[in-house]
């Protein structure tokens, strides 16, 4: 099986750095729009396809224009939610990367899938949980992977969280310098 994993588009959290990463519920710039637009050429979707996506707006937006006139399965999931690299207990989540409620989700986003197997997920998120709780759901959404008998899942994500998916499936030890671009990807066989 192969996973894509996709980073949004650019988002008004990232236009004023640092600042700009206390804004809540950041939407897409003009720039992500655009960013997520091209994915239909890079990757076009088919009607067979299994699009996963973080419950941000950010990334809901990437896929919801990506995915524009193609009727693929979207599933919105915490455990592709926002997650810190490296990990650092001192650090919270910031509001950039707060994640949305379900409701909002079916309000602003109702032809998508709410994935809710683990109520405190949706609650917490997997920003700052330790290594051994975030390999733990890991693990336990790879295998959900392989139940939906797809030769390939895109993920729409963040790059802390491509990287930590990364080092859990390769081993390999990364660092913030293997993070993706804006709508930057990376395949991983699985």
């Amino acid at each position: 099986m192969e996973l894509i994993f996709i980073r949004h588009g650019q988002g008004e959290h990232t236009t004023h750095l640092p600042q700009s990463l206390h804004t809540s519920d950041p939407d897409l710039t003009e720039e992500g729009i655009q960013q997520a637009s091209m994915l239909r050429k890079k990757f076009p979707l088919s009607e067979q396809d299994l699009i996963v996506i973080s419950p941000l707006r950010r990334t809901l937006q990437t896929a919801t224009i990506w995915t524009q006139g193609v009727n693929c399965h979207k599933v919105v999931s915490p455990f592709v939610s926002p997650r810190m690299f490296p990990q650092n207990p001192e650090w919270q989540t910031l509001p950039c990367d707060q994640l949305l409620e379900m409701n909002q989700i079916k309000t602003d986003f109702p032809d998508f899938h709410i994935d809710n197997p683990l109520p405190y997920v949706w609650r917490q998120g997997i920003n700052t949980l330790p290594e051994e709780e975030f390999a733990s759901l890991a693990e336990r959404f790879l295998e959900w992977c392989e139940e939906q008998q797809k030769e390939r899942i895109y993920i729409v994500t963040h790059d802390g969280t491509m990287t930590s998916y990364r080092q859990f499936i390769s081993g390999a030890k990364l660092s913030r310098d293997d993070f993706p671009g804006e709508t930057g990807w990376i395949k991983v066989q699985f």
